[in-house]
């Protein structure tokens, strides 16, 4: 079974080498004309039939989503009134791997009346839906993967690619902007992230532990306990960011030294505040084993960290914490002062995440 499902791999994977070697001037006047299209205010008009059809919803929401406006049209109820969904401003996508599929056929005679061009995607340029079209976009994909040759799988893999080839290329040609993106995706963690700015999901006032160059440890710790989080930024006295102290700096510096046993302090939120409280802590002993707390903060802070400006979305702590796996990101406006941190565990419950 195994040996089976990678040789379907093995033919769309080909299909696809072979489709993508083939791209040309047919495909540079495909996107000049939808590029005119769109600049005309017309609309990218995509249909097929059968599996093709799905093809073309999928190839007309990608193209909506990414700046180009577009509409699916099914042959057959286009036929039947839905042809006044179209005007002549806009283009037609034509799908059909074999070009002789008769509901697309007998479309493209009335899209061409309503003064739409034709744009269209086969595996044969002799084919008639080839002939009729003003651009014809080969797909070489060679055979299906199907045993008997005929359900369509490398076929309609390779025109979903080059449907998302165009789009792609269609976002650099427009320049469209993330900001618009964003506006097309309001729902899901996807939407969010790229809706949502570092301001909605930061910490920032009470919930922001920030202290001074020349506060010890002790105080970072003590204010990272207030703030019930797990770091805390170093900034001077005009709020620029200098450096970042985390519960991990913190634990790294006392298993070094030897001084952290099973009773020591406590590194969750919340935990440490009570450790540092009780009066009978060694902790409160300056001159005890845990003299590192009266040190300034300064000698194990990370210096000139990462940050994100507080104008920035969400979108981009997402590829921060993935790229530089790191747990917290400080927040600073443009002129480099501390306006808040942004704490990886806040994601999730800012459905982010």
């Amino acid at each position: 079974m195994i040996e089976r499902a990678k040789q379907v791999f093995a033919v769309e994977i080909e299909g696809l080498e072979k489709t993508r070697d083939s791209l040309g001037a047919s495909f540079v006047k495909a996107v000049r004309l939808i590029l005119e299209t769109v600049a005309d205010g017309g609309i990218v008009v995509v249909s097929g039939v059968g599996k093709n059809l799905h093809i073309a919803e999928k190839m007309s929401a990608i193209f909506s989503s990414t700046g180009t406006r577009s509409i699916v049209l099914n042959p057959v109820q286009a036929m039947h009134g839905d042809l006044g969904m179209v005007s002549a401003k806009d283009v037609l996508i034509a799908l059909s791997f074999s070009g002789e599929s008769a509901e697309v056929n007998n479309l493209i005679p009335a899209i061409r009346r309503h003064g739409l061009k034709v744009i269209s995607m086969t595996g044969r340029p002799d084919s008639t839906l080839a002939q009729m079209s003003d651009i014809h976009i080969e797909i070489p994909c060679g055979k299906e993967a199907c045993p008997f040759g005929m359900a369509p799988t490398n076929s309609t893999t390779a025109t979903m690619a080059m449907g998302d080839a165009l789009a792609m290329v269609m976002i650099d040609a427009q320049k469209f902007p993330v900001e618009d993106y964003a506006m097309n995706h309001p729902a899901g963690a996807i939407g969010r992230a790229l809706v949502m700015k570092v301001t909605d999901v930061m910490r920032s006032g009470e919930r922001l532990a920030q202290v001074g160059p020349q506060a010890t440890v002790l105080d970072a710790l003590m204010a990272m306990t207030k703030a019930q989080g797990g770091s805390a930024v170093v900034a001077d006295t005009d709020g620029k960011l200098l450096g970042i102290f985390t519960d991990g700096d913190f634990r790294r510096i006392m298993s070094e030294r030897g001084k952290l046993g099973s009773n020591s302090v406590g590194v969750e939120s919340g935990s440490v505040g009570k450790t540092l409280s009780d009066s009978n802590s060694p902790l409160s002993d300056a001159k005890g084993p845990y003299s590192t707390l009266n040190d300034p903060i300064s000698l194990y802070m990370t210096k000139a960290p990462l940050f994100v400006y507080d104008d920035a979305y969400a979108a981009e702590l997402l590829k921060i914490f993935e790229k530089k796996r790191i747990d917290d990101l400080p927040v600073c406006d443009r002129s480099g002062r501390v306006v808040g941190l942004v704490d990886i565990q806040d994601l999730p419950k800012m459905k982010v995440l």
